[in-house]
């Protein structure tokens, strides 16, 4: 058998190359990386042309790019300057079956050449499909105002088209209706399971170690699996290869220190390199909100946190690398004697990929192992903890055909989850299970001969182990360039997932962020909307993604984006907070409703975003506006989980003035509807009979709880708040600069309601005006 796999093994590889061999016998391919003269780093998503010809491609995340069925000749290879950068151009002799290699470096713009310029984000406009997807830099996350002078990826997804989030104090992003455990979260390939600190305001990610973050809102690719409803993917920058660099900062909120440099320099046209990056911050916000905050609270804000990430790379001369890295974050609560709470994530692991010297294939792979652990102690209650650990890994192969791609690979994962709670009602629910996941997928990219047509069908099939279910996944999206400003778009797919969260999406406010594997113990049966009673055929979370949009450039530097969107819950799973009984054979009679763990649910979000975008020189203005609506039911009624917000805008505005540029003033402002919820119909003595049958219900003293009213759902009054900060730049020598900035989030001090507490009949806000001051160290 295992000769058998081997001669298998052995054909199919001799297939690819026949093919590859075959294909490329009579045209000849470029292909390469681009990077920094200055730092060694990749530059992303530039144009890489044959002057003259229609012959050219984008370099991706790593810098490569590879320009394929070339006629044998001599060209003139082009990098446009759109980035900043100066324009190169290189004479390159093409031969019949010539694969060439090449490093190209780019030097920071000192003289406009006289060359024909073609924008780079024009160019991915029409080559690319873009369906419900952001692409975030550095560069874009440093022009919004943040908490402490330091810019956050979390900051900046708060403003992003069909995100709402819920509150500045233990508040969590949803995605065009998808809870957290709905939306996937990758830093180097490697899954992180809690990507957000408590204080809503902070990530676990330094902004300064992203190269570049893919945020998909929805209708993803076949490449990603196992979330219904979004997709984060981080890619975490190399270090500098020529020197040793760094940064240090420090606010009110926290410090943060950063170091990078070279292992083994690289030089032009040089061999291997090698480098490192390092990254650490903290928060001592409990400290310090006492002095300065204590207007908030005198015993101050009680969320503090640690963050560390370190990353080692090494590159080959011919472009190949492998990069290991290792992380561990930590963030710790302790809410007003109420409870207290923390959590710990680590882990660590690698990515590869590979140039084959005779072979138009790209190979990337990547493998990790990482934990997170949560612990939950409530004043008076049994605690509760949660705990997920598991590996990832996958391969893929990118083959490239003129401007057509074909992209296939395969993943493979496993995590075991531990998970000890009890609910309001006072029931034990357990979970220890271990499970593993198989995924493929194949991905064809196809771009009509003048490039009106971009089409990408796509197919994954994931085989969930420990519920013994196969999910097949087809997938495809689309662009159509109607004219050169005017372009459609469209994207669907079918979606799964395992992974259940361990709260439920009524609950307005939970600290406790923990995993469980999907059960084997669902109810056989669920009653739909339309009073359906249907069996439970798999234990799989499903869902449907529907996307269409346009695509408008107004003028040269102003853009239009509009999308609309549907997701269709077939089936999720959620924690059944109505559970009173055991479920053992004694209780064979009672309803699944009041015995089982979870239950089903379906669900559906639709809505439209519009994004209006200015960027020239020194302006940036950046207009959101997301219209959404989002509901579920639990086969009793139909109810608005408490993140549905009908309307939700964003303004985002920044200016760089002075001599020198060494100004600059952001701001931004953010409105919303209010979020819904059912007014308290009235209050009762809960009796929890801890000592069972033999507890004295006349005598015992029980808690005071609540029951909802059963008239209409109500609305919390409108959301809005400024951010602003003002930062000034020194340049003390040539490769060291000093930041200073001062800054404050909730400018006019909007009172925002966070959430009401029922028993203790007390109104929660939102946090008030926060002033703040940074300085940032550059060298």
């Amino acid at each position: 058998m295992s000769s058998l796999k081997i001669s298998l093994k052995k054909i199919f590889f001799a297939f690819l190359l026949i093919l590859s061999t075959a294909s490329f016998a009579q045209v000849g391919t470029i292909r390469g990386f681009v990077y920094l003269k200055d730092s060694g780093e990749p530059v992303l998503f530039t144009n890489v042309i044959l002057k003259g010809t229609t012959h050219g491609n984008a370099t991706d995340v790593n810098g490569y790019f590879s320009i394929t069925q070339i006629p044998p000749g001599t060209y003139t290879l082009m990098i446009t300057s759109s980035l900043g950068y100066d324009s190169l151009l290189e004479t390159i002799n093409v031969k019949a079956g010539d694969i060439i290699t090449k490093k190209l470096y780019l030097t920071t713009l000192n003289i406009k050449l006289n060359v024909v310029e073609i924008s780079a984000e024009q160019e991915a406009k029409q080559s690319e499909t873009r369906v419900s997807v952001n692409k975030i830099d550095p560069i874009s996350i440093k022009k919004l105002p943040s908490v402490g002078g330091e810019p956050d990826l979390a900051q900046y997804l708060q403003v992003l088209p069909g995100v709402i989030f819920t509150g500045d104090q233990g508040g969590q992003l949803y995605i065009r209706g998808g809870s957290p455990i709905q939306n996937k979260v990758l830093l180097d390939g490697m899954i992180v399971y809690n990507p957000f600190h408590s204080i809503g305001l902070f990530s676990v990610f330094d902004a300064d170690i992203i190269r570049n973050a893919d945020v998909y809102s929805g209708g993803f690719g076949a490449e990603y699996g196992g979330r219904i409803s979004s997709i984060m993917d981080i890619t975490t920058r190399d270090g500098n290869k020529k020197r040793v660099a760094g940064k240090v900062a420090a606010s009110p909120f926290g410090a943060k220190v950063l170091a990078e440099g070279p292992l083994i320099k690289y030089k032009e046209g040089g061999k291997a390199t090698a480098s490192f990056i390092i990254s650490a911050k903290t928060s001592y916000l409990p400290t310090t909100s006492k002095l300065l905050y204590s207007y908030i609270d005198t015993a101050g804000l009680p969320f503090s946190f640690n963050d560390y990430y370190a990353k080692v790379s090494f590159n080959a001369n011919n472009g190949s690398k492998l990069n290991l890295f290792g992380f561990n974050f930590n963030d710790k609560v302790k809410y007003k004697a109420i409870q207290d709470m923390n959590w710990d994530s680590y882990g660590g692991g690698g990515n590869f990929l590979l140039v084959p010297q005779n072979s138009p294939i790209l190979v990337t792979g990547n493998f990790a192992y990482s934990e997170y652990k949560i612990k939950l102690e409530p004043e008076g209650e049994a605690p509760k903890t949660s705990a997920i650990k598991g590996f990832n890994m996958g391969v893929g192969f990118t083959y490239f055909t003129g401007k057509n791609e074909v992209n296939y690979g395969l993943e493979v994962l496993g995590f075991r989850t531990d998970f000890d709670f009890y609910n309001s009602l006072n029931r034990h629910i357990s979970q220890a299970e271990s499970t593993t996941e198989i995924g493929g997928y194949v991905k064809y990219k196809y771009v009509s001969k003048h490039k009106k047509l971009l089409l990408e069908p796509s197919f994954r099939a994931m085989y969930y182990a420990s519920l013994a279910n196969f999910s097949p996944e087809p997938r495809i999206s689309l662009k159509w360039n109607i004219v050169p400003r005017v372009r459609f778009k469209f994207a669907a797919g079918m979606y799964s997932q395992n992974l259940i969260s361990a709260n439920s999406d009524r609950d307005v406010v939970n600290l406790f962020y923990g995993f469980l594997s999907g059960p084997d113990n669902l109810p056989e049966h669920y009653t739909d909307e339309n009073g359906n009673v249907k069996e439970v055929k798999q234990k799989l979370q499903k869902a449907n993604h529907y996307v269409a949009g346009f695509e408008f450039d107004l003028g040269k530097h102003l853009d239009l984006n509009v999308e609309a969107y549907r997701k269709d819950f077939k089936q999720l799973t959620n924690m059944n907070t109505n559970k009173i009984f055991d479920d053992n054979t004694s209780t064979a009679s009672v309803p699944d409703v009041l015995k089982k763990d979870f239950i089903i649910e379906t669900g559906r979000a639709q809505g439209i975003d519009f994004v209006l975008k200015y960027d020239y020189k020194r302006v940036y203005l950046w207009f959101v506006y997301s219209l959404g609506y989002v509901t579920r039911w639990d086969g009793i009624e139909t109810y608005r989980p408490h993140f549905d917000r009908r309307h939700n805008a964003n303004i985002v505005a920044s200016y760089i003035f002075g001599k020198n540029r060494n100004w600059e003033f952001g701001l931004r402002w953010n409105i919303g509807s209010g979020f819904p919820y059912k007014p308290t119909g009235g209050f009762y003595e809960d009796q929890n009979f801890t000592s069972g049958i033999n507890t004295n219900y006349v005598s015992s003293q029980g808690d005071l709880n609540y029951f909802f009213s059963k008239g209409e759902v109500h609305e919390l009054p409108w959301y809005h708040r400024m951010d602003v900060n003002l930062k000034r730049t020194f340049l003390l020598f040539e490769n060291t600069k000093l930041e200073a900035a001062v800054g404050a989030t909730n400018v006019y001090n909007r009172q925002n309601v966070f959430y009401f507490d029922r028993v203790r009949y007390k109104r929660v806000d939102q946090l008030p005006f926060l002033p703040s001051a940074s300085i940032v160290m550059t060298f």
